[in-house]
Formats: C-alpha cells, structure tokens, sequence
C-alpha cells in the first residue's frame, strides 16, 4: 500500500519541510540571483568613474591653456581611445557573463535600443548644425552627453519609475553645466560631473545590494 508523503517529511533523510522556510529560501535565492545578473556592479560602475575623471581630466590639462582653444592635441587621443575601448571591453564582458541565461525585462528592447542608437547618431547632426548656426557650445565635449542622457532616463522611467530615471537626467544636466564652462572648462566639467554621477550610481546599487541581504 502507497502512502502519500506528509507535507512535514523531508525527501531523503526524514526531516522536516517547512513550506516557509522553502518560500524564503526561494527569496533568498532570488536575491542573490538578481545581484549577480547586475549588468552594471558597484565597482565598474566605481572603475568608470575613475576612468573617465582620469582620461578626461588628463584632457583638460593640456587644452585649458590654449589661447585661442584649438581642442585636444593628437598627444589627447590615445588616451580617450584607450579609455574607450578598455571600458567597453569591461563593459561587455562583465555583462555577457551576468546577463547570460536571463530574460525578460532585465534585458533592453529591440526599440529601446533603436531609440538609444538614434539618439547617439543625432548629436552629431545637432552638433553641427548648432556650429554653423554659430553657438559657442557646438562642439564641447558635454553637448555629446544631452540627447542620450535624456533618452536614457525617459527609457530607464518608463522601466522602473522617476529613480530609475535620476542617471539619464544627472547626465544630461552635466550637458547643460558644461555649456557654461567654457571650451577648455567643459572637458573638466564632463569628467567630474560623469564621475560624480557614476559614483552616485555606485553607491546606489551598493545600497540597494545591501537592503536585499538585510531583509533576507
């Protein structure tokens, strides 16, 4: 004669099964599965920030005496084209290890996408429009960081609410600050303001990391 196991049998060993010990084991796991699929982790997100101050600032230092300003010298390009690629290797290798096997929300949409390429691809052209229309900021380095910032925090809020918003809008507001630094200011302007903002960011997820293991 079979008998159907009693809900407070453990399979193997004869323990006990406590379906409330079982829901917050699964919530637990939960957690820790969603702070390892982080595409962004505190401390790229920190690596960054460093990075960018660094390459940026090392910028800055050499064109803040131009007089007239002539932008960066070709001393200045490998080092944002070292900082470029070595951010983006980090970048893309941190987040195919993290995000593989996930689905859902976790990942950008195929339009999401479309609209962050576009508004990447446009600044050039407002860019350049903006400089045959004469205006002083056409060609500061923080005018490249407007379209996207706002793009990115319209996406990231229809996502996940006004929070999730808050990076885009802090990046498009260190846009608008370096419009009123000057040629040479704005290359100073955008490595510490990214920087601010990214270690913002940062110690955000830190935090929120940090909440989910208190409460588990």
């Amino acid at each position: 004669m079979n008998h159907t196991p009693d809900t407070t049998t453990a399979a193997g060993n004869g323990g006990n099964f406590d379906p409330r010990q079982a829901a917050a084991l699964l919530d637990q796991t939960t957690q820790q599965a969603r702070r390892k699929f982080t595409p962004s982790p505190p401390w790229l997100l920190a690596a960054r920030a460093v990075g960018v101050l660094a390459a940026l600032g090392a910028i800055w230092l050499t064109v803040r005496g131009q007089h007239p300003y002539r932008g960066p010298t070709g001393a200045d390009s490998p080092i944002l084209i070292a900082f470029i690629v070595l951010n983006f290797i980090a970048t893309v290798g941190v987040r195919q290890r993290a995000m593989s096997g996930v689905r859902g929300r976790t990942r950008l949409r195929p339009a999401e996408i479309v609209i962050l390429v576009a508004a990447v691809a446009v600044v050039p052209v407002i860019m350049w429009a903006l400089y045959e229309a004469g205006v002083s900021f056409a060609l500061y380095p923080t005018t490249v960081m407007f379209i996207p910032g706002l793009a990115w925090a319209a996406i990231m809020g229809l996502r996940e609410g006004w929070r999730g918003s808050l990076m885009g809008l802090a990046v498009a507001a260190v846009g608008v600050v370096g419009a009123f630094a000057g040629s040479a200011g704005s290359w100073l302007v955008a490595g510490v303001g990214l920087c601010v903002v990214l270690l913002g960011r940062a110690v955000a997820v830190a935090w929120g990391q940090h909440r989910s293991v208190a409460r588990s």
